[in-house]
């Protein structure tokens, strides 16, 4: 009997490692408060491995995420151990700034990134001027402590430290600047996480257009079901003051073009995590508003809490 119970147990926990993942936000807004800005740990359930998709803030995450319960070991033990690596989607800094500030105590890591992103962090940031050089490249003197991961769009690579493997896309921040999205996935889940962007058509360009048909078989066979999708301000913000960011509007327009792939009933059951607000005034009370209100293609809204973990099945 005892046997028995054993391999059901083990069972069980191979069938939830491979086909859950879980997000644990360490941080959720786009500017306004340093305590919590965009971060997000995703990785199996269960297996205390993650990816930090950007890591603007780090610490004070991991002490809500603690607070909460959500992790119960040490904060220093969760940014060590826990985090695997970093995905940096662009090199500003409300997506970077608590990795550089935490880097004396971190462990040794690869940091993830497109050319342009990788780059602004070894000229512009670990530099003897700014910060000191904690990564394999750049100048000197070289500390060696992070390795810079070059990726190329579309071009798909392994998640050290864990069974996930990822695939980026480019994404238009104020064209031509360059932000990139990632899609993490293993093989039974996956999810697809923007880094800053503008609509396509705001920015002139078709990246977005280009992921909607690049993801949309995923979502079709209902692997893709989550996407973390930055929405910074409430449709009343001005589109030539946008800066590379999305409305409610501009997301209600995006998501109708990937209908037009898919097919609405395909889009049934996609989840959003809305991240990226800008906390300012009542942005917040309305951005929630505004999507919940016009959301005729029955797109469920995540709004994530700092340090509360999100199951992604």
């Amino acid at each position: 009997m005892k046997q028995l119970f054993l391999t059901l147990a083990i069972a069980l926990h191979s069938f939830t490692y491979g086909q859950t993942m879980e997000i644990v936000p360490l941080g959720v807004y786009g500017g306004g408060d340093e305590s919590n800005l965009s971060a997000y740990l995703i990785g199996e359930l269960g297996t205390n491995k993650y990816l930090s998709l950007d890591a603007g803030t780090l610490q004070s995450g991991i002490k809500k995420a603690i607070e909460k319960k959500t992790f119960t070991t040490s904060a220093d033990v969760v940014l060590k151990d826990y985090i695997q690596g970093y995905f940096i989607s662009h090199g500003h800094l409300d997506h970077l700034s608590g990795m550089i500030i935490n880097s004396p105590e971190d462990g040794k890591k690869p940091i993830y990134g497109i050319p342009t992103a990788l780059e602004t962090l070894k000229n512009r940031y670990f530099t003897s001027d700014a910060w000191s050089n904690f990564a394999n490249e750049g100048e000197a003197p070289i500390l060696n402590k992070y390795h810079y991961t070059y990726l190329k769009p579309r071009v798909s690579f392994t998640i050290e430290g864990t069974h996930l493997k990822a695939t980026p896309f480019e994404l238009s921040h104020v064209n031509p600047q360059k932000s990139s999205a990632l899609l993490v996935e293993n093989n039974q889940v996956a999810v697809l996480y923007f880094g800053d962007t503008g609509a396509d058509r705001v920015e002139k360009s078709n990246q977005l257009a280009t992921i909607w048909e690049a993801v949309a078989p995923a979502i079709r066979n209902g692997k893709l079901k989550t996407l973390l999708l930055e929405v910074s301000f409430p449709n009343a913000q001005p589109e030539h003051l946008l800066f590379g960011h999305l409305t409610p509007k501009l997301v209600q327009e995006e998501m109708q073009k990937l209908s037009k792939i898919l097919g609405k009933k395909d889009l049934n059951g996609l989840t959003i995590i809305v991240t990226h607000i800008k906390p300012k005034g009542d942005n917040e009370e309305q951005i929630k508003k505004e999507l919940l209100t016009m959301n005729p293609l029955g797109i469920t809204y995540i709004f994530p809490q700092q340090g509360e973990r999100i199951i992604i099945n």
